[in-house]
């Protein structure tokens, strides 16, 4: 049996979408479909002393409307790396694991990179490395596939070998009107998850943080257990 998941690259990810991938034997970054500027694939939030904070990735967008993920152009002319790192450790500076791990992530922001999804999905990596969680990924714009919607999810399930599809609850109302997964005898699981509460400075326990949060709270082998506990 092997069960994959496939999903756009986000930044910062929070920690349902790390759950996801270390349920999975496989894990593939859906980087060749289109970007979306109203979507977490360039932005997500961390809890300050003030409130949660946004940090988001300046790209280049105008013109460019059906430009893929994988083609989206960092905007250099703005150093985010250097206000998010300001951002990050004014909110986290006295967390317990923050000096732990802070300097490691900040070398990760502050790589040269052109494309959005060269900073994404390195900083990805490097989360799952922190958590310990060892599923191997890969990105749709290395395979050879081909469709929209279900009949690509379900082309790259079948490149991959694999039997089962570990899909977001979100995508239930067209998944579940599909026959491609049927016909390819590949069974839809979902990723239902309920954000668990963990320790958290800056104030009253807020959810859906970047899962730096969690990192930075609580380290990695506490925050595995966590991260999992969200999982139903």
């Amino acid at each position: 049996m092997k069960m994959i998941a496939i999903m756009q690259p986000t930044y910062l990810p929070w920690m349902g979408y790390l759950a996801m991938i270390d349920r999975v034997d496989q894990f593939v970054f859906l980087d060749n479909v289109q970007f979306d500027r109203r979507s977490w694939q360039q932005r997500n939030r961390i809890k300050t002393p003030n409130g949660e904070t946004m940090l988001t990735i300046p790209v280049h967008s105008k013109g460019r409307r059906d430009q893929c993920i994988d083609e989206v152009e960092i905007d250099t002319a703005q150093d985010f790396a250097a206000r998010h790192i300001r951002s990050i450790q004014h909110a986290y500076a006295k967390a317990p694991f923050y000096g732990r791990f802070a300097p490691d992530l900040f070398d990760q922001l502050k790589t040269r990179a052109d494309l959005l999804a060269d900073v994404t999905i390195p900083v990805i990596g490097w989360l799952l490395r922190q958590f310990a969680i060892d599923t191997d990924c890969v990105r749709v714009s290395a395979l050879d596939v081909a469709g929209q919607r279900d009949a690509l999810l379900c082309s790259i399930s079948q490149q991959l070998d694999a039997d089962t599809y570990l899909s977001p609850p979100g995508a239930a109302n067209y998944l579940d009107q599909s026959d491609a997964f049927r016909h390819a005898g590949i069974s839809v699981r979902y990723h239902a998850y309920e954000h668990p509460t963990h320790t958290q400075i800056n104030g009253a326990f807020e959810p859906y943080m970047g899962a730096i949060d969690l990192l930075f709270n609580c380290g990695p082998d506490d925050g595995l257990e966590i991260l999992r506990e969200g999982v139903q």
